[in-house]
């Protein structure tokens, strides 16, 4: 695996935030602790919290102004064998107009043999003019344990402000056993993105969840979700890559797609984790 002390992002040669966080997760005294924690610039974790025993919940704090042109964001996390970590963040990243700049965010987990991690952060918030190359990579093992999202919302539907200027190029890879088993780019300007038959046919948000390990009994667990709390407004479907569920939803509204995230994660989590669901305390707030 990828040594995580090692930053990827080129070195500061422009104006803007550098900023970059590698957290390392070990079991220690029956409970999981964050025992490497590197900074550079704004981001930060908060405290550990337990609110289920062995499990450890961290918060990830993004830079308080948002992300603007120029600014470089890295997330780093690596979860050893037999740890167990749910991160979250307290509230949206958002992507500010870039003013001709491109803004990077990068985010590479990797979750050893026996160990797992819930990866559930808030939506990222697009605004018109933004400029994103966003870059995600997975590492599992055969035998690790992994739920996680990423919810996109172009512009801000709310205020019916549309996301009809800007571009993003986003990146997913997924590994497991250092085998790429799901490779996904997006490269698109907005208006091509947002209207397009294959992009989000005029939906403003869209999220996808990556639950592993899966088999069709999970599969078929995850689509009753869909049945019992069925939404109009939310356009949903699951599929499995061999060890692995894909869920695709798109959406108008954050809550909405969020709340079918969340119920999707509580049918399975017991199956998948071995407990049952947890909600991170920040969500109440």
């Amino acid at each position: 695996m990828t040594d995580l002390s090692q930053p990827s992002i080129e070195p500061d040669t422009q104006d803007g935030w550098r900023a970059r966080i590698a957290l390392a997760y070990s079991p220690r005294r029956e409970r999981t602790r964050l025992i490497h924690c590197q900074r550079i610039g704004p981001l930060s974790v908060q405290r550990a919290f337990y609110p289920e025993g062995p499990v450890c919940h961290s918060y990830l704090l993004h830079p308080p102004g948002g992300v603007v042109g120029g600014d470089r964001l890295e997330v780093a996390v690596h979860v050893q064998p037999e740890a167990h970590t749910l991160i979250t963040t307290p509230g949206a990243t958002k992507f500010y107009r870039s003013g001709g700049r491109l803004a990077q965010y990068r985010q590479h987990f990797q979750v050893a043999e026996q160990a797992a991690l819930e990866w559930l952060p808030q939506e990222n918030i697009f605004f018109p003019d933004s400029r994103l190359a966003m870059q995600t990579h997975i590492e599992l093992h055969s035998e690790s344990r992994f739920i996680g999202w990423e919810m996109q919302c172009l512009g801000r539907p709310v205020i019916n402000e549309c996301f009809d200027r800007g571009q993003i190029r986003s990146s997913l890879k997924l590994s497991i056993d250092a085998k790429p088993l799901l490779i996904e780019h997006f490269n698109s300007e907005a208006d091509q993105l947002q209207q397009a038959s294959a992009g989000l046919r005029g939906y403003p948000m869209q999220a996808t969840l990556l639950i592993h390990p899966a088999d069709d009994a999970l599969l078929e667990q995850v689509r009753a979700v869909f049945t019992q709390s069925a939404d109009a407004t939310i356009l949903a479907g699951a599929t499995r890559l061999d060890s692995l569920i894909v869920v695709r939803l798109l959406g108008h509204q954050t809550e909405p797609l969020l709340k079918q995230m969340i119920a999707i994660w509580q049918a399975v989590r017991p199956n998948v984790m071995g407990r049952p669901a947890c909600l991170p305390r920040i969500w109440a707030t």
